[in-house]
């Protein structure tokens, strides 16, 4: 029997490889909206970030988190996704 693959992505905080299920995605939609994709099926340009405070935190000082969704971020939405991930 052959064995499932399991897909991984990349933490844009702590960058390290990990199964996309381990991970919380935060999108871009075609409208330019950024918020966190629970389901990790919604359209738009997604990032991966490990569901806690400290990786959040760094892909937001170190912008990594602009740069893999292609767009600036307000300080509302980085509020929000460090209020999600006290």
């Amino acid at each position: 029997m052959r064995k499932k693959k399991i897909p991984l992505r990349q933490c844009v905080g702590c960058q390290e490889v990990k199964p996309k299920k381990e991970l919380t995605r935060i999108v871009r939609s075609p409208e330019g909206e950024v918020f966190i994709d629970p389901t990790g099926k919604k359209s738009g340009r997604g990032a991966y970030v490990c569901p806690n405070f400290e990786c959040v935190k760094k892909a937001i000082e170190e912008k990594r988190l602009e740069r893999a969704l292609q767009q600036s971020i307000s300080d509302e939405i980085i509020e929000q996704l460090q209020g999600q991930f006290k």
